[in-house]
């Protein structure tokens, strides 16, 4: 392990990709935009992660592929939270930033709206609120029954919440360091099986480039504004209030049966951050869905080395069904 270790750290391999530019600007927050012709996608990730794992490397950037493919791709990039996010709620962020960033795009017509993990319960939100500004949602590795394994590792989560008051206390946010130390603890020995794996590998290879732009990208975190963690760790983890039909965005709870768009839920099968159980009981609450069984985990089926296949082309291939408001199916 430690010689797997000592060789990530003096591998050569840096990320180099061009800056998209900013259509838009809100505190730490910024629209990029990917260009591309054809309908509007925008794409929400998660509060807790750098976004560029969605624009991870050459070959491996699904906004770049789904951008030179026929769609117009923004990423909404949350960026790191400043003292204005720090006392933001999850109502802060969809209410308000999200809607305003999809409001800044209203010259586009009404958008695809793609949530990837957390994101997809923000876009959820966010499309029920505002349905006039979404034609389709694509919920990819998105959570919803927080205890439809059992919950007992959910419940073991936020039973840490006490103890990490103290330690929010000083910055307003849940640190970097212990956001990852958290993840960690979900698969604690996965951390020996990956670096004892790369130490096998031929550094100049691939396979090697690739585990360490994903190392780079798990490595650069990003801290959670504390409203934000003990909704999320006492309303989610601890009493499940999204499937109970308890979790509520700007007063008004959030119901999938209530979004009567076109959706695609995308389900990884290796996933062990979202457990498939928890987002099959998200599909089995919207209407009209269409269901991806994709053979990979939650980060390898975003920019893995299958995702094309896996993922970036079945959510092209959808979008090229999502009807056009006023009719027919856009054209890509």
């Amino acid at each position: 392990m430690v010689t797997g270790i000592a060789a990530y750290r003096r591998h050569p391999w840096r990320r180099d990709m061009p800056e998209p530019p900013v259509l838009w600007q809100e505190g730490g927050s910024r629209l990029l935009d990917y260009g591309g012709d054809g309908p509007p996608l925008l794409v929400v990730p998660s509060l807790i992660n750098r976004a560029w794992v969605l624009d991870l490397a050459p070959g491996h950037s699904m906004l770049r592929f789904l951008a030179g493919s026929g769609l117009r791709v923004l990423l909404l990039d949350w960026g790191w939270p400043g003292g204005t996010e720090r006392g933001f709620s999850l109502t802060d962020y969809i209410a308000g930033r999200l809607e305003r960033a999809m409001a800044a795009l209203s010259g586009l017509g009404a958008l695809l709206l793609a949530g990837y993990c957390m994101g997809g319960l923000l876009a959820l939100a966010a499309a029920q609120r505002r349905p006039d500004r979404v034609r389709g949602l694509a919920l990819l590795a998105t959570p919803w029954d927080f205890h439809a394994d059992g919950g007992q590792a959910a419940r073991q989560a936020a039973a840490l919440l006490p103890a990490l008051e103290p330690l929010m206390a000083p910055s307003g946010t849940i640190p970097v360091d212990l956001l990852q130390t958290l993840f960690a603890g979900i698969d604690p020995f996965a951390i020996a099986r990956k670096f004892r794996a790369f130490g096998r590998l031929d550094p100049a290879s691939a396979r090697a480039e690739l585990f360490v732009a994903l190392e780079d990208w798990l490595n650069d975190g990003v801290p959670l504004a504390a409203p934000v963690a003990r909704e999320c760790l006492g309303g989610w983890y601890a009493r499940n209030e999204p499937a109970r039909g308890q979790w509520h965005v700007a007063g008004a709870a959030v119901n999938p049966a209530l979004w009567a768009g076109p959706t695609l839920v995308a389900i990884p099968r290796g996933d062990r951050i979202v457990p498939p159980d928890s987002a099959r009981a998200l599909a089995a609450a919207l209407p009209e869905k269409t269901v991806l069984d994709v053979p990979a985990g939650h980060i390898g089926m975003a920019a893995g080395s299958g995702a094309q296949a896996a993922l970036w082309r079945p959510l092209l291939d959808w979008a090229a069904g999502v009807p056009a408001r006023g009719g027919g199916a856009v054209g890509l």
